[in-house]
């Protein structure tokens, strides 16, 4: 079972940045999607940004240009990067992991806390 424990979110103001971290332990299959999902207040969870196991990723239209989504492999750690930081941006955010298959990835069943994003106008 993969353990995840992300750190970095806060409160900023619109605009600003923030760069979440995602601890990874107990995995042992290299071939991993690794994703970003966030939950606004009162709406459901959805995907926010993908990273197979060869790199490849992947955005939501909403953060497209704004965020990145990357993996220190030597540090089994999983970030994303946000930048010009929107108030539609608020909202608790989760790192999670899921098998990497042949079609894809599989359902994702390992899920971090979350760490909140709070973007003031």
């Amino acid at each position: 079972q993969v353990q995840l424990v992300e750190s970095g979110g806060g409160s900023v103001q619109a605009g600003g940045s923030l760069r979440l971290s995602c601890a990874i332990s107990g995995y042992r299959d290299s071939r991993i999607c690794m994703a970003w999902f966030r939950q606004p207040p009162g709406k459901k969870r959805d995907s926010v940004a993908t990273i197979l196991s060869d790199g490849r990723t992947f955005y939501a239209d909403s953060v497209s240009g704004r965020f990145t989504i990357s993996k220190d492999n030597a540090k089994n750690t999983l970030y994303l990067e946000m930048i010009d930081l929107k108030p539609e941006d608020t909202a608790m955010y989760y790192c999670a992991a899921a098998p990497q298959m042949y079609f894809g990835c599989a359902s994702y069943n390992s899920w971090g806390q979350g760490t909140q994003v709070t973007v003031s106008s």
